[in-house]
């Protein structure tokens, strides 16, 4: 019966019933009167056999309200026997697509966007490039003070990033600033799923529902490129990485969507795992660091970048895990970042916590490379876990 041609009217069948007995009328209430008799009598036909073949089914779902269309089975449950039915009448939603919802957004953008001026900058006699990398934000994470000794949400994830980066802003007056780097994504999002799971399907600990902090975290980096632009021409570069593989990527597109129709922001947001920007006489790569290993990102660097030879200085920045790392590897210097972000409840109670919170940033001179680390600490105040009632 389901291949017939009539099924495409079984949800209204199954309203009908509720409230029409005649085979013939609930046919004609269907068909209107644009109708044959012919297909009333055809229609009428299906309706009956649809009552005869699903009655059992019709029954139980009549009787605890609910529609048969939306219950894949059914138990059958009496003193003696316990029998599972499996529905026919079930009709499965349409899986919702992450990747049609990234595209639909981005087209929307592209029809509204906002329009910016273009900023003359004044020029600069020995100027720099200032990275600004806001790494592991977790936008969405909960740590709750009473179990971990700090606390930390979406809000705090905000304040943190804004008050990070106008700190380095303000640490570097004294340097001429040329060109910005701005390093995004890197768990900028702490859950890639309505099931606050990452992208692997660990569960997290969250604030908010995913859809939130997605807007939370577009807003921010609007923000952040916003403050930045004034002072220098700004690229900002994404990382992919494993809490939210899949939202960070769709976020890095809106933000670039976003901007599109400014002139003083350029993008590199496409889905490699590794990126390279080029200053003068710095080759600066940066990744997560949840991949290739720390000693192969040398390597990697010397084939993948064309700028490998015309650079003396070569730099890679890796994020992933929230504290600090600095090591010299075959002439690169590899860096891991420290996160701003607080101690969950997993990550307590494993031990992974007391590293300094922080949002760094670098300082790099045309000529004579990496002059500057620049970090904005964060303090933290722990809880009494004495408490008195």
């Amino acid at each position: 019966m389901s291949n017939s041609k009539w099924s495409q009217y079984d949800s209204e069948i199954f309203e009908l019933i509720q409230s029409i007995e005649s085979d013939t009328e609930i046919a004609k209430t269907i068909l209107k009167t644009k109708s044959t008799k012919s297909d009333v009598d055809l229609l009428r036909t299906y309706v009956k056999r649809y009552k005869q073949k699903n009655k059992g089914i019709l029954d139980a779902c009549t009787n605890v309200g609910i529609s048969p269309e939306s219950t894949p089975m059914l138990w059958l449950k009496t003193k003696n026997e316990s029998v599972r039915v499996t529905n026919p009448l079930y009709k499965a939603p349409k899986e919702f697509s992450f990747e049609t919802l990234a595209k639909e957004v981005i087209e929307d953008l592209k029809n509204y966007v906002p329009k910016y001026n273009k900023i003359v900058y004044e020029d600069k006699k020995d100027a720099h490039l200032l990275v600004i990398d806001p790494a592991d934000i977790h936008i969405g994470k909960l740590c709750s003070a009473f179990e971990v000794g700090e606390s930390y949400n979406n809000q705090i994830a905000v304040q943190r990033v804004l008050q990070g980066v106008k700190g380095i802003l303000n640490k570097v007056k004294g340097f001429e600033i040329d060109q910005i780097n701005l390093i995004i994504g890197n768990d900028i999002l702490h859950i890639d799923s309505p099931k606050r799971q990452t992208t692997s399907g660990t569960p997290q600990d969250t604030d908010g529902m995913w859809h939130t902090n997605f807007i939370i975290a577009k807003k921010l980096y609007v923000d952040v490129i916003e403050i930045l632009m004034q002072i220098a021409p700004t690229h900002v570069t994404y990382n992919p990485s494993n809490h939210d593989y899949t939202h960070g990527f769709f976020l890095a597109q809106v933000i670039e969507t976003h901007f599109r129709n400014c002139e003083n922001v350029t993008f590199n947001v496409d889905i490699a795992h590794r990126k390279y920007y080029t200053y003068f006489n710095n080759l600066i790569g940066s990744t997560h660091g949840d991949g290739a290993r720390t000693e192969n990102l040398a390597l990697l660097m010397a084939h993948e970048s064309d700028s490998w030879q015309s650079c003396k200085h070569k730099y890679f920045y890796t994020h992933h895990l929230h504290h600090k790392v600095s090591k010299d590897v075959m002439g690169v210097c590899v860096e891991t970042l420290r996160s701003p972000s607080g101690t969950d409840s997993w990550h307590h109670r494993n031990g992974y916590q007391h590293a300094p919170k922080a949002i760094e940033g670098f300082l790099h001179h045309k000529i004579n490379g990496q002059i500057a680390r620049i970090t904005h600490l964060f303090s933290l105040f722990i809880l009494c876990t004495n408490l008195f009632f």
